[in-house]
């Protein structure tokens, strides 16, 4: 029997925040558990992550109480951005179009580049990725999607004459 788990969505996903909030002694505002919910990837692993991250965070710089100011205040601090993409993910997405000109670029090559193990850029970065309609994955390599060049706040090359340009599905 293989299962296949969806993602959450952020209202389930603020419920299994509360719940971890009240074990974990934090007083935990609804717009808190909001902003931790939306930057969590869909999986409550990483929302429990987010919210023991701004735990500390709240109890060394505030006073202790997790709100939507505390929760976006540290997210900043840990570089987590308004999607939910870490400093791994921005740097993968970065080296695919600084670096690489948008792609196609070789797992391998990418996951030096980044300095990271190959393994955590296919299994960690890669897939949310993908998800996000920020990077495709095909024959030649991973290529970076309108949509990363945006976000990076960066203008995609225009395409050579002649050559095919895969239209942007997530626009």
């Amino acid at each position: 029997f293989t299962a296949q788990l969806d993602f959450y969505d952020a209202v389930a996903l603020e419920h299994i925040l509360h719940r971890s909030a009240e074990l974990l002694g934090v007083p935990l505002a609804p717009t808190g558990a909001s902003e931790i919910a939306r930057r969590a990837r869909g999986t409550p692993r990483i929302a429990n992550r987010l919210l023991r991250r701004v735990r500390d965070y709240a109890q060394v710089r505030v006073d202790g109480r997790v709100t939507l100011a505390v929760a976006r205040d540290a997210l900043e601090l840990y570089e987590v951005d308004e999607l939910g993409l870490d400093r791994l993910d921005r740097s993968v997405l970065d080296a695919v179009c600084r670096r690489f000109g948008g792609g196609p670029v070789g797992l391998s090559t990418l996951a030096i580049s980044v300095g990271e193990e190959r393994e955590t850029v296919e299994e960690v970065a890669e897939p949310f990725l993908v998800r996000q309609g920020f990077l495709m994955r095909t024959q030649r390599g991973r290529v970076a999607t309108p949509a990363a060049w945006r976000h990076l706040g960066l203008a995609a090359p225009s395409p050579s004459p002649g050559v095919e340009v895969t239209p942007d599905l997530f626009a």
